[in-house]
């Protein structure tokens, strides 16, 4: 099983497209910084988006908490920044029946394969169990017009911090 530690210098070595990752302060492992860059033919391109990832100190036996501290309007983002996607939730049985145990946090999940899924869900949101109600309402009943206008001033916001 993997720490925080090796993780981070994995990626300083290979680092993986679509997101940047590192830990905030060399002394402590436990939090990290990621920037996603939205994904290329989405509504998030070009976008810039800055994330904690807190581990816990049993990682990896539980997962990190994600938290988008750039903007960002999205079904799986709650409006506070917290990711909401099943990789990320405690391991073992749902209690509300939506997912499987395998959908869910294992041990053998690393910041890339986070990433990976986060990447994903921008791409391609999950309506069924949104974190945030009203995105999700807007993504699927007007997907071209009021929810894409909020998502292109989240992207316009992300570029104008990532070069402050």
């Amino acid at each position: 099983l993997t720490t925080p530690q090796k993780m981070a210098e994995k990626l300083n070595k290979n680092p993986v497209e679509g997101f940047s990752a590192g830990l905030i302060d060399d002394e402590d492992i436990y939090q990290w910084e990621v920037v996603v860059i939205g994904p290329q033919d989405t509504l998030f391109e070009g976008g810039f988006f800055k994330a904690t990832l807190t581990f816990p100190r049993d990682y990896p036996l539980r997962p990190p908490k994600m938290k988008f501290i750039t903007e960002i309007w999205h079904p799986n983002v709650a409006k506070n920044g917290d990711v909401c996607i099943s990789i990320l939730h405690e391991p073992g049985e749902d209690k509300y029946g939506y997912e499987k145990p395998e959908e869910r946090w294992l041990p053998i999940h690393t910041v890339e394969t986070i990433m990976i899924s986060v990447i994903s869900m921008l791409a391609d949101p999950n309506g069924d169990s949104p974190a945030n109600v009203d995105a999700a309402k807007e993504w699927r009943e007007d997907p071209t017009g009021v929810f894409k206008k909020k998502v292109a001033r989240c992207v316009r916001r992300s570029q104008e911090m990532a070069f402050d």
